[in-house]
């Protein structure tokens, strides 16, 4: 038997659609694979009552088809599903790192990137790497067709996740087809903005380069809250705020001293709205771990 606790993630980080993705030291998957003749699959912890244990629904069963790689594969939620948290890519990324290693298949982490991605695929329609593939390397990534870039950053963060549920095929449905130039050119320059702050752990750069004007506004409609929970932020000394991934959880950039207020502030401001929530009082981490 092999066990591996796989990180949630974020993905887009305001600026970096489809691109960005950080892995988070908290919440997390632990998953536990054992040889067998087929595959089976059995789901507990937090909305495992909402995961399929058909492996032919399931994230993990694409990743051990993947890698011809049978097992009884045990996963233990705790990042919950439709969250921004890249739950799907925590088992994808935590089954794929495990049955690698079970089965002595020899592949790296970069290389387990595309298969963990085939995982993915069963959830979103297609087979994309922004959360698996810091899910599997850690740190800051870009991902682009054919690479991924991997950056150490020592970033404090604090995700806010309300109850309420996002799906990552709605969230995509509303993403704008066309864009005016001006707010491609603003992208973009937060883009590098956000990128230089991740290379220098600085959380001011990282802040700033969380604003855009394409995705994020659109998305944000989809979350009951949005607005007042980013002001409240912004006011408890956060220095930029953002979607996480497709939602409806809500990233925050902050100083490490700053975090425990923002987290505060980010739940009274659901609560101003109506809706329960918790903070992840979080930071940039490492990648899934193999014990």
């Amino acid at each position: 038997m092999r066990t591996v606790r796989a990180p949630a993630t974020s993905a887009n980080l305001g600026s970096g659609f489809d691109v960005f993705g950080v892995a988070l030291d908290r919440p997390a998957d632990v998953i536990r694979v054992e040889r067998a003749s087929r595959t089976t699959i059995d789901v507990t912890g937090v909305g495992s009552q909402y995961i399929p244990e058909d492996p032919e629904k399931n994230v993990v069963g694409a990743v051990a088809e993947a890698l011809d790689a049978p097992a009884h594969i045990e996963i233990d939620k705790g990042v919950r599903p439709s969250s921004g948290l890249g739950s799907s890519a925590a088992s994808a990324a935590g089954a794929a790192l495990a049955l690698n290693a079970l089965y002595g298949r020899g592949l790296s982490r970069t290389e387990l990137v595309p298969v963990a991605a085939e995982g993915e695929a069963v959830v979103s329609g297609e087979a994309h790497v922004d959360n698996v593939a810091p899910a599997l390397l850690g740190g800051f990534t870009v991902a682009r067709e054919d690479e991924v870039t991997t950056v150490e950053a020592d970033i404090a963060l604090v995700a806010c996740l309300p109850e309420i549920a996002v799906s990552t095929r709605d969230a995509r449905r509303v993403v704008p087809s066309h864009a005016d130039m001006e707010d491609v050119v603003h992208t973009v320059g937060s883009a590098a903005t956000l990128t230089v702050g991740m290379c220098r752990s600085d959380p001011e750069l990282v802040g700033r380069g969380m604003d855009e004007r394409l995705v994020t506004p659109a998305r944000s409609e989809l979350i009951t809250g949005y607005g007042g929970v980013r002001s409240a932020a912004l006011d408890a000394g956060a220095t930029g705020v953002t979607v996480s991934g497709a939602g409806p959880s809500v990233l925050a950039a902050c100083y490490p001293d700053d975090r425990r207020r923002v987290a505060a502030a980010m739940i009274d401001g659901f609560e101003d709205a109506g809706v329960e929530a918790r903070a992840y009082q979080t930071r940039v981490s490492d990648g899934a771990t193999l014990f």
